[in-house]
Formats: C-alpha cells, sequence, structure tokens
C-alpha cells in the first residue's frame, strides 16, 4: 500500500470511526481555493472541522505534531471559506479537532487549535 492509498484507507477508517461516535458527517476532503478540510461534521451542538493525519511511525513527529500552525492556518482560511459558502443558521460553535493515527490507534483530539485570524496563531497544545 502506497502512502496515497494509506491516506486514503485511514481517512475511511476515522470516518467509520466517527459516525460510530455520534459525528454527523457533511463533508469529505472539502477542497476550495484555500485549501482542503479532511472531514466538515457535527457533533454536539458543534460544526467541527477535521483535519486526519496518520503516522507508521513517530520517528519525525507524532501524527498531532504535524498539524502545525501554517497548517491550521490553511484549515482556518478553507473554514472560512465553507462559512461563507454555507452559512449556518441561528448560532453555532465551530471547533477544530484533529484525528491522529498512529501504529493503527486513532486518537480524536477535540478543540485540537483554536481559529485565529491570519498572522495570529495559537495551539492549544503549545501551553
Amino acid at each position: 500500500m502506497n502512502k496515497r492509498q494509506a491516506g486514503a484507507f485511514w481517512e475511511e477508517a476515522v470516518t467509520a470511526y466517527l459516525m460510530r461516535s455520534g459525528v454527523n458527517i457533511l463533508e469529505r476532503n472539502y477542497r476550495c481555493s484555500r485549501g482542503e478540510i479532511d472531514i466538515i461534521g457535527f457533533h454536539r451542538g458543534c460544526l467541527v472541522f477535521f483535519e486526519v493525519k496518520y503516522r507508521n511511525d513517530d520517528r519525525f513527529g507524532t501524527a498531532l505534531e504535524a498539524v502545525g500552525s501554517a497548517k491550521q492556518e490553511k484549515i482556518c482560511r478553507c473554514a472560512d471559506w465553507y462559512l461563507w459558502k454555507h452559512p449556518a443558521e441561528g448560532d453555532v460553535q465551530i471547533r477544530f479537532d484533529v484525528v491522529a493515527v498512529c501504529r493503527k490507534e486513532i486518537q480524536w483530539i477535540q478543540n485540537a487549535f483554536e481559529y485565529r485570524r491570519a498572522g495570529t496563531w495559537n495551539s492549544r497544545r503549545r501551553r
């Protein structure tokens, strides 16, 4: 299995895991001119933007560490676009989660990072 096939396999597995955990999946592999969001879903009153990261091992850092500030910025800019194209009705909370897969173990990190305007990034895991 090559890298792309492994990524597709684990995105499929993560989608099934999230659905079993009560997430209503709205979009997968959402692309716009500003980037891509792996999964968009609704969970417990929140619109959630999911980044899925897979690693065979952590020699080059963990899957969670791979979602640095530049990646967070792309996700937030893409989320801005999604929200502009799909306006939410009422007061909907937004959340940014990371689902990290390492050695066949799925770890769902809710509120992995906060939304920031361009140039003001602050990851919760670095505090």
